[in-house]
């Protein structure tokens, strides 16, 4: 005989299943930097007026998270630098539901090897700044 699910209950998995439905389907970024890394990098991420600062280590990464339901004014920026005066930005427009993995070479500049095409074409050289692809 089926037992009857009791109102709490029911609330609680509808809860439950909508903070896993916002967990799964929120876009996130991934900023990668090899282990070989020739520099300790400075980052602001910018998503919406959204500021995050910190640095990246070599081997270390870091990450944001865009919005699930962007409206037309939305934007992400990742800007990162070096000591030695390297300096680099991109515009990224995040995928609902997907994780978006860039890839830093040595130096810290995007790598167009590791980092898969479908990617890159999501990312965007800030106007006026270094090209980050530019190896």
């Amino acid at each position: 005989m089926a037992r009857k699910l009791s109102k709490g209950k029911l609330i609680t998995l509808l809860l439950l299943a909508l903070l896993i439905f916002w967990y799964l389907t929120l876009p996130r970024v991934n900023v990668n930097y090899p282990n070989d890394g020739k520099y300790e990098l400075r980052y602001i991420w910018n998503t919406q007026h959204r500021i995050d600062k910190g640095g990246i280590l070599p081997g270390q990464g870091t990450v944001d998270i865009g919005h699930i339901f962007p409206d037309k004014s939305f934007f992400m920026r990742f800007d990162w630098w070096s000591k030695s005066g390297l300096r680099w930005c991109i515009d990224i427009t995040p995928k609902w539901g997907k994780t978006l993995d860039i890839y830093l070479d040595e130096v810290g500049r995007i790598d167009t090897v590791k980092t898969a095409p479908d990617v890159i074409a999501r990312l965007k050289q800030c106007k006026g700044e270094s090209d980050p692809f530019e190896p």
